[in-house]
């Protein structure tokens, strides 16, 4: 889709719409960005969506800002990632202003506990399908087969933070691939 093609208006209503039913974390993301923007709309690749995911990991920061400011870059430049990241936070930060001011009352309320319940047993599933779609579009050779094992054998037995774990792997990953890059250039 070339640039300047969607208006920036409507834009910013599809991540505010994107933003308001966003629960659960930026894990969550990933099916939802696929849907409004592959299916939904066609305005980007299926491999971009998930690229975008991928990369907004790797950043700090909220993962759903940062994908929401690749997409809007994708389809409408610099204005185009600052519209869709307003878009995206604009009700969850009037969501978070509201909801500060009753908080007391609400975490009392059975029908606020089922609703919280329900969204939690939504978030796993959504979580699940990012898992799929993550899985499905990764390039699955032995070294990554490898990393993969010995990541979650770090995390399970060693107990390393999810970051002390990554800083690793991403050295490891880093390393291995000169390695094997030297060997080929070796053999030529």
């Amino acid at each position: 889709m070339e640039q300047n093609k969607i208006p920036l208006y409507k834009l910013f209503l599809i991540f505010a719409k994107i933003g308001a039913i966003l629960l659960g974390g930026g894990y969550v993301i990933l099916p939802i960005m696929t849907s409004e923007f592959v299916d939904k709309r066609n305005l980007v690749s299926h491999d971009d969506v998930v690229d975008y995911f991928a990369l907004a990991q790797s950043l700090p920061g909220i993962i759903a800002a940062n994908m929401s400011m690749f997409i809007g870059y994708k389809l409408r430049g610099k204005w185009g990632a600052v519209i869709a990241m307003l878009g995206v936070t604009f009700i969850p930060f009037w969501s978070i202003v509201l909801l500060a001011s009753v908080i007391d009352s609400l975490t009392e309320n059975s029908y606020v506990q089922g609703a919280l319940w329900g969204v939690g047993a939504a978030v796993i599933a959504l979580i699940v399908l990012t898992v799929r779609e993550m899985w499905q579009k990764s390039n699955r050779d032995a070294f990554f087969y490898t990393i993969f094992m010995l990541t979650l054998l770090t995390l399970l037995i060693f107990k390393l933070s999810p970051i002390q774990t990554i800083l690793l792997f991403s050295v490891g990953g880093v390393g291995f691939k000169r390695i094997v890059s030297g060997k080929k250039e070796g053999n030529k």
